[in-house]
């Protein structure tokens, strides 16, 4: 059944227009409030959000919603994505709250629920959210409406949890490390942890405005910080986006490393430690043919999900896999977390960096990826992809590739647009295919 509101990662839109809403987001706070208040216990939601302006309206809408229908609320400001997952398990609420739009610009926000284990809710309480909202909701008796208040630890309490995934028997002494926090979530949490650790830190992207969430920094934008490990002379650069659950990184050269090969250099290492609970990882049908030949190499494999941090955590569930991510640098360590947590990602690349004891160019750099090309074609209406004249054209793609790479195509589950990704040895070849597709998706688009 296709869900109304809640897209691959929660419900996300421009704020200020439907479904992102100040009225909306009262409607989804009762409607999952109502969902999840089972038993006669006081139940508690933990609420947190990223830096945008939009945060505070629809952080005092979801108060109303939740407190409206009987549930008490813990408020705990700017936080990651993952933090409200640790938070929600750990605090024993029923329901976990984050408000971020990740890596959009500050226009946009979105939803994020999760359910009292720490995880993202299942396709089946999504649902069940969503006829709530469409429905008429029972509010709570005058003297069974929740209470609301903030908690003031909750950074520190993030901070020592991603403290202890780094191995005891090692430091960060030593190490410059530039850190970009996108002027988001994690512009308070990340430097800190990394100071403590032992890391000479520069912080870039922690002077958020409001407004300038993922402009011109973070993971989507790595150019300053890329920038800034070159002229300062770093070890390497940690970027985040806007909700903290993505990592990307640049070496010493200031080259960017991306999700492919950072879980390539995690898989790894803890294979030589006997951590895997599998021989393999979790990635999506977008991460690099390299990925997948390299990690073939060395008895690893892969196993491809539908493009979403939700398909690869629920194939890492179910498969028993304690690694999987994706090539834009989120990236799930479920020994750790229930969601993908930049910074504790970074944390387990940064002990392998610090075991091989020598500069992240040579240790980061574990593949050479086959070409890749991904270009996006944005329509106004309609399904492109059901043209026979576009069917027709990727059929004929598919054969050429067939043996030789991979041809990936499908509709972004956050906008309107068609992403059109081919891989193989041949770079002409791939841009052909991709510029072949695109045009006819957009001649079928109008």
């Amino acid at each position: 059944m296709a869900r109304k509101y809640f897209g691959t990662d929660g419900i996300r839109g421009a704020t200020n227009r439907h479904p992102m809403t100040a009225a909306m987001a009262m409607k989804v706070g009762m409607a999952a409030g109502a969902h999840f208040r089972r038993g006669d216990h006081r139940h508690r939601v933990v609420i947190g959000k990223d830096t945008r302006l939009s945060g505070y309206m629809l952080e005092n809408a979801m108060v109303a919603g939740f407190t409206s229908v009987g549930m008490d609320v813990v408020l705990v400001g700017p936080m990651p994505t993952p933090a409200i997952g640790m938070l929600t398990q750990s605090m024993r609420a029923d329901l976990g709250v984050m408000i971020s739009a990740s890596h959009n610009p500050y226009v946009d926000n979105g939803i994020k629920l999760f359910g009292p284990d720490g995880y993202k809710l299942s396709d089946a309480d999504e649902l069940a959210i969503e006829a709530l909202i469409d429905g008429e909701l029972a509010l709570a008796a005058s003297s069974e409406i929740g209470r609301a208040r903030r908690v003031e630890d909750a950074r520190g309490r993030y901070i020592h949890a991603a403290k202890m995934t780094f191995p005891d028997d090692l430091t960060l002494d030593g190490l410059k490390i530039v850190v970009d926090c996108a002027n988001g979530a994690a512009y308070q949490v990340a430097p800190s942890a990394l100071w403590e650790l032992g890391a000479q830190v520069i912080a870039i992207g922690v002077e958020p405005n409001g407004k300038n969430i993922n402009d011109r920094v973070g993971s989507t934008a790595p150019e300053v910080m890329c920038e800034t490990v070159v002229t300062t002379g770093a070890h390497l650069g940690i970027a985040l986006d806007g909700d903290a659950d993505r990592l990307i990184i640049a070496d010493e050269t200031g080259t960017v490393v991306d999700g492919d090969q950072l879980m390539a250099v995690i898989a790894e290492g803890w294979g030589r430690a006997g951590r895997l609970s599998r021989d393999g990882l979790v990635a999506t049908v977008m991460s690099n043919l390299g990925l997948e030949r390299h990690l073939a190499s060395k008895g690893l494999e892969l196993i491809r999900t539908r493009v979403g941090d939700r398909y690869v955590l629920e194939a890492m569930r179910g498969q028993g896999h304690n690694i999987g991510g994706e090539q834009s640098g989120h990236i799930i360590l479920s020994d750790y977390a229930t969601t993908g947590d930049g910074l504790i990602a970074a944390l387990q690349v940064l002990a392998e960096l610090v075991r091989a004891g020598a500069p992240a160019s040579d240790v980061l750099h574990r593949f050479e990826p086959v070409p890749q090309l991904l270009k996006n074609v944005r329509f106004s209406e309609g399904k492109p992809l059901d043209d026979p004249r576009v069917q027709d054209v990727i059929a004929k793609a598919e054969e050429e590739l067939n043996g030789t790479g991979r041809l990936v195509i499908r509709p972004s589950g956050t906008e309107p647009v068609i992403r059109v990704m081919a891989e193989g040895d041949d770079r002409a070849q791939v841009e052909r295919v991709v510029d072949t597709i695109c045009d006819a998706v957009r001649e079928a688009a109008g």
